[in-house]
């Protein structure tokens, strides 16, 4: 449940602070034995992880959420558009 949370929590925080708007939406779903994990914040674009060095401050929440799915036995991506941000993992045995 802690990945699920972290990835959620960046997947907001980076909606927040690179989309400009106000309204932003989150939808997590249970589709059979996965976990959608969905991220809309109305604005088209372009969203992909980035390099950075070891004294970047920031930028690192996409790569963190590209690690984390892929441990989970998960897949990630973005809306034809960009405005939405989803992922898709293996739901946790024995959790609701």
């Amino acid at each position: 449940m802690g990945d699920v949370m972290t990835i959620v929590s960046e997947l907001l925080t980076n909606a927040i602070l690179h989309s400009g708007t106000t309204q932003i939406g989150l939808k997590v779903t249970l589709q059979e034995d996965f976990l959608r994990i969905e991220v809309c914040d109305g604005m088209k674009g372009s969203v992909q992880p980035k390099p950075t060095n070891d004294n970047a401050q920031s930028g690192r929440g996409l790569a963190i959420v590209e690690g984390l799915v892929q441990e989970n036995g998960g897949t990630w991506g973005v809306s034809d558009d960009g405005t939405t941000v989803w992922c898709l993992l293996a739901a946790p045995e024995g959790e609701p």
